[in-house]
């Protein structure tokens, strides 16, 4: 579960519903994000920031740390 999601959300005193709208996706898929079930795609991630007012890279953290892509070095 995403209760810092959760949190912001109702801290804005908006609904689940309410936020999807906003960002142009299903309820459900929203729901899921916040339950941790499915991690948004960055343009939604993007979205729901913007709707909540947090960083959208909040969703690529894990344990406070940003998650890093490591790319193979040149020989």
């Amino acid at each position: 579960m995403r209760e810092w999601l959760s949190n912001i959300r109702k801290t804005k005193g908006l609904t689940q519903k309410e936020v999807s709208l906003k960002c142009g996706i299903s309820r459900s898929y929203y729901a899921d994000i916040e339950r941790d079930v499915r991690n948004p795609k960055p343009d939604t991630a993007q979205a729901i920031g913007e709707v909540l007012g947090f960083e959208w890279t909040l969703f690529f953290e894990k344990n406070g740390r940003k998650t890093r892509q490591k790319f193979k070095e040149s020989a």
